[in-house]
């Protein structure tokens, strides 16, 4: 089956909320490809402006984390409701980020999938490896541990609209890229772990990003392998750099 290439752009702790709305107005007539689901994850303080200044453009929105519980006394978290009745309709659960400075295992990923799920948002659950454990060849081993864990008792059903975001640690902001060829590797083996679990439908509809250091010089290259659907972008979707990775075909 053909699967709609999906581009997210993960802004991080980065544009103030007018300074957001300066970017998307920038973006605007960049980013225009029927063919692509465009996503901007943006910083919660920017979610209700951006949410406000993409209407009528096709341009989807998403968010960068949220919390597990429905609500609550967690000072300083933000929950899926909030999120969905803010336009909200991606969230990046996992990024490597995440996972390294806030101390998220796996298990706390899996409670915010089934979370996300819930509410009706769709999760970016982002897996990869540091550069040790590639040098030590136990990536594949690895990434599937995350998925298998990401994705217990989650049903065939859900996961096959969820999206999984395969970015190797090592080549996060610091300019160096997987290779297409080490991309696809992992992509296809995060694919058949999904394959192993829920079956040949649900591998075929998932969709499958790649993220590291994507740029509008190897985006064609990336995307154009058989199990990389799109990717979750960095750095360069705060430039206008984002353009030529939309239209990656140009």
């Amino acid at each position: 089956m053909s699967r709609k290439k999906i581009i997210a752009g993960n802004w991080k702790m980065n544009k103030t909320p007018s300074e957001a709305v300066e970017l998307v107005k920038t973006l605007a007539p960049l980013v225009q490809n029927p063919e692509v689901d465009v996503v901007y994850c943006v910083p919660a303080i920017d979610i209700v402006p951006v949410a406000e200044a993409i209407k009528g453009s096709g341009v989807k929105l998403g968010a960068e984390n949220m919390y597990c519980e429905d609500k609550g006394a967690y000072t300083g978290e933000i929950s899926a409701a909030m999120l969905k009745d803010a336009g909200v309709q991606y969230v990046i659960l996992g990024h490597s980020e995440r996972r390294e400075y806030f101390g998220e295992t796996n298990a706390d990923i899996n409670k915010k999938m089934k979370q996300a799920i819930r509410n009706g948002l769709t999760p970016i659950m982002c897996c990869g490896e540091t550069l040790e454990q590639r040098e030590q060849g136990i990536t594949i081993d690895f990434v599937r541990q995350q998925i298998k864990v990401g994705y217990q008792d989650i049903t065939a059903e859900d996961a096959a609209k969820t999206v999984i975001a395969y970015e190797p640690i090592w080549a996060i902001g610091t300019g160096k890229t997987a290779t297409s060829e080490q991309a696809q590797e992992v992509c296809a083996a995060v694919r058949q772990c999904i394959r192993e679990i829920y079956g040949d439908a649900v591998a075929e509809e998932i969709r499958v990003q790649y993220g590291g250091s994507v740029n509008g010089g190897n985006a064609a290259e990336l995307f154009g392998m058989p199990d990389i659907d799109g990717g979750l972008v960095g750095g360069a979707s705060l430039k206008e750099d984002f353009g030529k990775i939309v239209n990656y075909k140009g």
